[in-house]
C-alpha cells in the first residue's frame, strides 16, 4: 500500500459527478499547476525557501475539548510521515509556487480523521455530486481521488477571478525571462573569454580550393593540441586583427531591479534571505509574510477539522510564533526584566525568549513582582504584593 492509498481511504462518488459546481464568477472551478517552473530559478527558490523556513518554525497548538483523540494526535504531528516543521515548510512552498495549496484529511481504518496532509495535484476540479461539492484531484502519476469539499482545506494567494483558487504566476513571467537571459549572457561571456578569434586578409589566392587548403594548413600548424602557443602568420596574410566579443550582461542597477521584483513578489528582502534580519526588521517581515500565512492556515484547518458547534464551543487549531526570540540580546534583557518585575510574565515564559527549556516540576510557572510595587484597590488602599494593606500610596 502506497502513500496515496493510505491518505485517500475515503471512497469517492460511485457514479459520474453531475457537472461542475456553479460559481458566482462563471469560471469553471478548475485548478491547474502553472507550467512556468519558477521553482527552478535560484533567486526565486531562495525567496520561497526563506519564507518556508521561517514559517516551518511556527508552533501549532490545538485548543478545546472536541475530538480529544484527534487533538492528541495533532499535538505530536500532522500525520505519521511528517513533523509540523516539515508539513508547514512544504505547505508554504506549494502555496508560493502555485498560489493555491490543498490540505486533505488523513483517515484511519474506521474512516475517522487522524491527521492532515498537504497534497500537490496537477489538477483539481470542484464537481457536484448529490447536491454537494466535491474536490476531485488528479496527480502526476495519473491517480484520481475525490473528497467532500467540507472535509478539505484550500489556502490561496492572489485570489481574484476564481471563487476558490488563486491566480497563476504569469505576472512574474517577464522577470523570469530577464533572469534566464541574464544567466545565459553570463554563461556565454565565460565561454567567449576563453577563446581567441582573428580576422586577416589572405593575398594571392584566387581559387576557393586554395583558400580551403590554406585554412586547414594554418589550423593544423598553429591550433592543434600539443603545439606551441604562438600563432605564426606568413607574409601572405595582412590586416591581422583580433575579434573581441562583448556579450551583453545587465549592469548592477538593472540586476538589482530584477532582484527587487522577485523580493516584492514574495514579500522578502536581502536581509531575510541572508539571515541578517532581527528585532524590528524581523518583526516587520513576520507581520507582512508569516502572520498572514499563520492566520489563514489556522482558520482553514480549524474549519476543516471542527464543526460549527465545536468551533463555537472553543475548539480550534492555531499556528503562532514567539517573535520576542528575534530581538537583539539587549532588547531581550530589557523585556525580560520589565515583564518579570511587574508580574506580567512568569519564569518559563521568559526562558522561552532565550530559547531555554521550562523549569522542572512547574517551578517556572510562578510570577514574581518587585517589592516596591503596590497594588491599589478600588477604594485607594494599597498593599504590597503578597503582604498586608499599608498606608503607602
Amino acid at each position: 500500500m502506497g502513500l496515496f492509498d493510505k491518505i485517500f481511504k475515503r471512497p469517492g462518488p460511485r457514479s459520474n459527478p453531475q457537472g461542475f459546481f456553479k460559481t458566482l464568477t462563471a469560471y469553471a472551478p478548475v485548478f491547474t499547476t502553472w507550467g512556468g517552473q519558477i521553482y527552478e530559478s535560484e533567486l526565486v527558490r531562495a525567496a520561497i525557501n526563506a519564507r518556508a523556513t521561517h514559517i516551518s518554525k511556527l508552533q501549532v497548538q490545538v485548543q478545546g475539548t472536541a475530538k480529544p483523540k484527534l487533538q492528541t494526535k495533532l499535538r505530536t504531528g500532522p500525520n505519521e510521515w511528517q513533523t509540523w516543521g516539515q508539513f508547514l515548510y512544504r505547505l508554504s512552498t506549494i502555496l508560493d509556487v502555485n498560489n493555491t495549496a490543498f490540505i486533505v484529511p488523513v483517515m484511519d481504518d474506521y474512516l475517522e480523521v487522524s491527521g492532515i496532509f498537504p497534497v500537490l495535484p496537477t489538477q483539481c476540479q470542484i464537481v457536484q455530486y448529490n447536491g454537494e461539492p466535491w474536490l476531485r484531484y488528479q496527480f502526476q502519476a495519473g491517480q484520481y481521488a475525490s473528497i467532500e469539499m467540507r472535509y478539505c482545506g484550500i489556502m490561496t494567494k492572489f485570489q481574484y477571478s476564481d471563487d476558490f483558487f488563486g491566480e497563476d504566476n504569469n505576472a512574474l513571467r517577464p522577470t523570469m525571462e530577464l533572469i534566464n537571459v541574464q544567466n545565459q549572457g553570463i554563461n556565454e561571456a565565460v565561454k567567449s573569454a576563453a577563446t581567441y578569434r582573428f580576422m586577416a586578409k589572405l593575398n594571392n589566392f584566387t581559387k576557393p580550393e586554395d583558400l580551403a587548403k590554406e585554412r586547414q594548413r594554418f589550423t593544423k600548424d598553429n591550433l592543434q593540441a600539443g603545439d606551441g602557443g604562438i600563432l605564426l602568420f606568413p607574409n601572405t596574410y595582412s590586416d591581422i586583427q583580433q575579434i573581441k566579443s562583448a556579450p551583453f550582461v545587465v549592469d548592477a542597477d538593472q540586476m538589482k531591479l530584477i532582484q527587487t521584483n522577485v523580493y516584492n513578489y514574495f514579500g522578502v528582502n536581502e536581509d531575510v534571505l541572508q539571515n541578517k534580519a532581527y528585532g524590528d526588521a524581523w518583526a516587520a517581515f513576520y507581520e507582512g509574510a508569516i502572520e498572514q500565512f499563520s492566520i489563514q492556515f489556522s482558520d482553514v484547518t480549524t474549519k476543516m477539522l471542527f464543526t460549527e458547534r465545536e468551533r463555537a464551543s472553543g475548539s480550534f487549531l492555531m499556528a503562532t510564533a514567539n517573535r520576542l526570540q528575534y530581538m537583539s540580546n539587549a532588547d531581550k534583557l530589557n523585556v525580560s526584566a520589565q515583564m518579570a518585575d511587574r508580574g506580567i510574565m512568569n519564569r518559563d515564559e521568559i526562558r522561552a525568549i532565550w530559547n531555554l527549556p521550562p523549569l522542572p516540576d512547574g517551578q517556572g510557572q510562578a510570577y514574581t513582582i518587585r517589592g516596591e510595587y503596590y497594588l491599589l484597590g478600588a477604594d485607594g488602599s494599597a498593599s504590597k504584593q503578597g503582604g498586608q494593606p499599608t498606608n503607602g500610596t
